[in-house]
């Protein structure tokens, strides 16, 4: 008879003032999907839709920078998985707007010193 070997990983989500971790323990070759689906994360928080959810490994996204797809990334020991939330706002759009604000205020500020 041969023993399946297991490894220990961890599945993380987090939000603004809770944060849900998971240590399981899965079949070696499982894929970063299959411990999400295995994690529960999923069926506690609605908003995690587990056929499409950005994951990643200690901070490195799934399917970026040379890395597998979350569907073909296999575990190893000790990898964590995180479940990234999706951006409320364009940071790109964000930083633009703080610009202009600070500009009008700097216009503002410059406009009441040169009225002294």
């Amino acid at each position: 008879m041969t023993e399946e070997k297991t490894i220990s990983v961890e599945v993380v989500y987090a939000l603004p003032h809770e944060q849900r971790l998971m240590r399981l323990l899965v079949k070696e070759g499982t894929t970063a999907r299959e411990a999400l689906i295995r994690s529960g994360i999923p069926e506690e928080y609605p908003e995690v839709d587990p056929d499409s959810a950005k994951l990643g490994i200690f901070g490195q996204v799934l399917g970026s920078k040379g890395l597998p797809p979350a569907e073909s990334y296999a575990l190893q020991p000790g990898d964590r998985v995180e479940v990234y939330r999706p951006l409320i706002a364009d940071p790109k759009e964000a930083r633009k707007q703080r610009a202009e604000k600070a500009k009008r205020l700097a216009e503002k500020k410059g406009a009441e010193d040169s009225s002294v």
